[in-house]
């Protein structure tokens, strides 16, 4: 067993492996002068969710180039490639994401991001403050790396490079769900599927991989509490709304301190808009609340629903009023979980090409995330990790986080992702150098 050190960005990181990892290690270096300079190309040019023409484009004219079968225009801007290897093996799915944040880019790089475009009706800056030009670079190097071992591949592997991660525009469908809907694994049925993402809560060189689930369900919902006008002066002659929907806010916080098993898992339920009323001495007819639920178990997300459907409606005949219920309102993500089993590999491989000390039970993440979207449909294992983007010499704790205008990615994370993905690839296929 040979040490293989390499220094990147501002860390040194220490790889340690079999020859199977030295092998990862030394094709990732072969393509990662490629890998940044796609990088730096798309990270100056990004584009909104369902926007993403250019990048697309990029994407499917090197998979073509490399010998990918190669489908475009799902969901939009949806690229798919499928490379058969050259022995006979399992079907393996990796996703990246493609489409960047109405974020004016506060970072000083050479690449720096000064696109402009049109968001909700205003003018915004455009950049990929959550490191989607990275997984996409990262995974244009897989690309070309895995047409290089075709011969010796066993199965075969599909590259999804997905749109509108961060949601569609208002009035428009998108992500993985419209992916899906659209047949993205029609003809192509993979046995797993691996994601990953940069993250600036772990510093660079490190990745984090946890069984279960990794990130949070997310479900939106809105409330509609209808009651009577009257005068401020006389609220005994209307219902108020007001007062009764504070009081589902109240209850509602009952869902997690006293309803839910939270030795299994935690959960959230955030109330995020109040809206009741145009002047200081009307009770209003109605009131609006809209918030989230966050939960990382099925069984105790759809409980949450429940409960806060109950809530809202026995608070509401209590108090006179009639209560209109959303729950969810829509466009929600399961949780984002890891198969026990899959993830022990993935993660045996990741600590062959960068070390045990490297690779960290990474912490649940409150996040919701559409990439689970993809496995539930087809009822298939998947994996996803965290690959550390913050520097060496900042706290992760108070980094610019993912989605801030000085979102820094530190490129030695190119190398670890991209070796990491590689590496748990290969694996999983059961690649063998010869």
């Amino acid at each position: 067993m040979r040490a293989v050190t390499w220094v990147s960005g501002l860390m040194m990181v220490a790889l340690a492996g079999t020859a199977a990892a030295e092998t990862s290690t030394q094709l990732v270096g072969d393509e990662l002068p490629q890998i940044t300079a796609w990088r730096h190309d798309i990270h100056q040019h990004p584009e909104l969710s369902n926007r993403e023409f250019r990048t697309s484009k990029i994407v499917a004219a090197q998979l073509t180039k490399l010998g990918f079968q190669v489908r475009t225009g799902i969901a939009h801007t949806g690229v798919v490639g499928i490379l058969k290897g050259g022995k006979p093996g399992p079907k393996l799915a990796i996703r990246a994401d493609m489409d960047a944040l109405p974020v004016t880019e506060q970072v000083d790089v050479p690449f720096a991001s000064k696109v402009t475009a049109t968001y909700q009706g205003k003018k915004v800056g455009v950049m990929h403050a959550c490191g989607h030009d990275s997984h996409t670079a990262m995974t244009l190097g897989l690309a070309t790396i895995l047409a290089k071992l075709r011969p010796n591949l066993p199965g075969q592997v599909m590259l999804i490079f997905q749109p509108s991660e961060e949601g569609a525009p208002r009035g428009e469908q998108g992500g993985a769900p419209l992916m899906v809907k659209q047949g993205v694994f029609g003809d192509f049925k993979p046995d797993a599927i691996f994601g990953m993402h940069v993250v600036s809560s772990l510093p660079v060189g490190i990745v984090g991989v946890r069984a279960g689930g990794v990130m949070a369900s997310s479900d939106t919902f809105r409330i509609v509490v209808h009651g009577r006008q009257s005068h401020g002066a006389t609220p005994w002659k209307g219902i108020d709304p007001i007062v009764t929907a504070a009081e589902i806010v109240t209850s509602a916080q009952t869902i997690v301190s006293r309803q839910l098993d939270i030795n299994r898992n935690p959960a959230v339920v955030t109330f995020g808009v109040f809206d009741g009323g145009q002047r200081f001495n009307i009770v209003p007819d109605s009131a609006e609340l809209q918030g989230t639920v966050r939960a990382f178990d099925e069984d105790m997300r759809k409980q949450a629903l429940t409960s806060l459907k109950n809530i809202a409606e026995h608070v509401a005949a209590a108090n006179g009023a009639t209560v209109e219920t959303q729950i969810p309102l829509g466009d929600s993500n399961p949780v984002n979980y890891n198969d026990p089993a899959l993830t022990a590999r993935v993660r045996a491989s990741i600590e062959e090409v960068l070390g045990k000390d490297h690779v960290i039970e990474s912490p649940r993440w409150t996040a919701s995330e559409d990439f689970p979207h993809f496995a539930r449909s087809i009822h298939v294992p998947s994996v996803y990790f965290f690959v550390g983007a913050t520097p060496k010499g900042v706290d992760p704790a108070t980094a610019p986080s993912n989605h801030s205008p000085h979102f820094f990615l530190d490129e030695g994370a190119l190398r670890v992702g991209t070796v990491s993905m590689l590496q748990a690839s290969l694996d999983y296929l059961g690649y063998q150098d010869r």
